[in-house]
């Protein structure tokens, strides 16, 4: 009964995010060879609605074995439907051709939660200092400036003056799209978006 339910459970997960997948612009690029499985568009719908994800994540998340993963991720890159990033010791999944590199920089960020929060953080008061951050997300300094180095190697973020958001109207921009797949506080900025944003004009 468990297995059944499990079962389930990944059926339904597939099929939703398959709906995505097949009402998906790219979708025209797939090939005609179809298999019975919702994989293929599943997988295409899920890198639509959570870009930057990694490799496990979207597996997991899925309920898919990581040679079936794969093999359709494989099919997908080659087809034109998807295309990936390495990140570090990962690799992130985007929609081909939908995202800038400074895009798809910015959403691997935004897929860490430490990177995440600061980046919130910072568009909420761009007053916060390294010691402020480190309250505001229950983390050590050394954790604050260890990101904020990394994020201003990435190009996200300036310590000229402090700390500063770089291009926060794109990165508020990505937050808002996809505020679903991330937490809720990246969905609570969303929803006040319209009143941020001022400083920088």
């Amino acid at each position: 009964m468990p297995e059944e339910g499990v079962d389930e459970s990944k059926r339904s997960t597939l099929r939703r995010f398959a709906a995505i997948g097949a009402a998906s612009p790219l979708a025209r690029f797939q090939s005609d060879e179809r298999s019975d499985s919702d994989a293929p568009d599943a997988i295409a719908g899920y890198v639509a609605a959570t870009p930057g994800a990694h490799f496990s994540k979207l597996r997991d998340d899925l309920q898919l074995g990581t040679g079936e993963t794969q093999h359709h991720l494989r099919r997908l890159v080659r087809e034109g439907v998807v295309e990936s990033r390495k990140d570090g010791d990962y690799r992130r999944y985007f929609p081909a051709d939908r995202f800038s590199e400074f895009e798809q920089v910015a959403l691997g960020y935004l897929r860490r939660e430490t990177p995440r929060g600061m980046l919130v953080a910072l568009l909420r008061d761009p007053a916060l200092t390294a010691s402020g951050l480190a309250d505001r997300l229950d983390v050590s300094t050394p954790t604050v400036s260890k990101y904020a180095s990394e994020l201003e190697t990435a190009g996200l973020l300036s310590r000229t003056d402090g700390y500063a958001v770089e291009s926060p109207e794109t990165i508020m921009l990505l937050l808002v799209r996809y505020a679903d797949s991330f937490d809720s506080d990246a969905a609570a900025l969303a929803a006040e978006a319209d009143t941020l944003l001022s400083y920088d004009a």
